[in-house]
């Protein structure tokens, strides 16, 4: 009679290991902290965009109508 008490199967070593690389994942995703923000409120609420000469460029390429 074979001892089949040890022999792991294909199907159950696939599963065992798709199983641990879930929990990795989840281990990992969890580990991070979180971080505050390092701008001030001032710095929010500056003006980002600017309208320089390749932004210009692009606006002209591609029939943007002229800012009036």
């Amino acid at each position: 009679m074979p001892d089949d008490k040890h022999k792991v199967g294909r199907r159950d070593f696939l599963r065992v290991l798709g199983a641990g690389a879930g929990v990795a994942a989840a281990t990992g995703a969890m580990t991070t902290s979180a971080q505050a923000d390092s701008e001030s409120n001032d710095e929010k609420r500056k003006a980002r965009y600017r309208e320089t000469e390749h932004v210009k460029t692009f606006y002209r390429v591609n029939r943007y109508p002229a800012k009036r």
